[in-house]
């Protein structure tokens, strides 16, 4: 169970790009995150789900600070590294060893050219953690090991392995700096489903091990439900609920996280035929002109003329069930 203590806060977050439209010179704001606030707690795995370009990724990148927030405040253990009202940036280098990210895609997040021993070890070198070539080598030994490989694989170049193995070779990475944070990027999506389940039980492995927080982001519900203690729900850059993973599960107040709740399949036929499936109709809105109100309210079934006017405010609806929806209230 994961202790009650807040590793992070994060508060009203924002991360807009600006580019261009295709074929114009006109620049345009993608709204990727638009104000985000959660509480991330020592020891828990916080899952994030939605659909894609819903700013999953990019929230957790602008957490640990890849992406340069655009405004808000990211507060960790109780020291403030970003704040834009009061122009606070903390140096990110001593955090590094604190927060770490496993991307998506392994193939691509490894250096072609260096060897596993060489990746797992280049954060060592960084930070200084091994005093000599015997403790270095000794300590990317035992990582290798600690995710499944052998030591012999040090040698070897990325392209020599599976996609399962390149990513427990991204898993080492993270861990080899000793972190207490991890933002876990879709670990599973560009595996095998006989790879997915040795990877989720080797990080809820790790966790229990090392003590270990997570974000882990995914599209899969029932992956996030079986290795999340909470689990949030994004749309369109902005959280629209959140709650414990077995009442999010058992009782989504959002129409938008019921519509995700009905498409999760059951391997039981007589359930499948007699439960209601709730289909989303039209396309995602641009988070370069995102709806006015409720950026749900384009699609939602239940909207009402306040939703496409005005914004909820995501609150508490009890037993820390968030969610942002104004047919929630009385």
């Amino acid at each position: 169970m994961a202790e009650e203590k807040k590793l992070l806060e994060i508060k009203n977050l924002k991360k807009y790009f600006n580019s261009k439209k295709a074929g114009f010179n006109k620049k345009v704001t993608v709204r990727a995150v638009d104000d985000v606030s959660m509480d991330i707690y020592k020891g828990e795995t916080l899952g994030l789900v939605g659909e894609s370009g819903c700013g999953k990724t990019t929230l957790g990148r602008t957490i640990i600070r890849l992406y340069e927030p655009t405004s808000g405040a990211i507060i960790y253990d109780g020291k403030t590294i970003y704040d834009s009202e009061n122009s606070i940036a903390e140096k990110m280098l001593p955090y590094r060893r604190k927060m770490q990210i496993i991307f998506q895609d392994p193939s691509a997040s490894l250096d072609p050219r260096m060897t596993v021993g060489e990746i797992v070890g280049e954060a060592l070198d960084i930070h200084k953690l091994c005093t000599g070539k015997g403790e270095r080598t000794e300590r990317i030994n035992q990582l290798l090991e600690e995710v499944g490989l052998n030591t012999e694989h040090s040698n070897r170049f990325p392209h020599e392995f599976s996609g399962g193995q390149q990513q427990r070779i991204g898993i080492a990475r993270a861990l080899a700096v000793e972190p207490e944070f991890i933002v876990c990027d879709e670990p599973i999506s560009a595996l095998d489903v006989s790879i997915q389940s040795q990877v989720v039980n080797m990080l809820e492995d790790l966790q229990a091990e090392l003590g270990l927080t997570y974000l882990f982001i995914a599209h899969d519900i029932s992956v996030v439900r079986h290795i999340s203690n909470r689990i949030g729900v994004m749309y369109l850059g902005n959280l629209v609920e959140l709650a414990e993973s077995y009442e999010l599960y058992k009782n989504p107040i959002h129409p938008y996280t019921k519509t995700l709740m009905s498409a999760v399949p059951i391997p039981d036929p007589v359930v499948t035929r007699s439960r209601e499936r709730l289909i989303l109709e039209g396309d995602i809105p641009s988070p370069i002109n995102p709806p006015s109100g409720c950026k749900f309210h384009t699609r939602c079934p239940y909207a009402t003329e306040r939703c496409k006017e005005e914004t909820p405010v995501f609150k508490d609806y009890g037993g820390g069930h968030f969610a942002a929806c104004h047919l929630l209230e009385k």
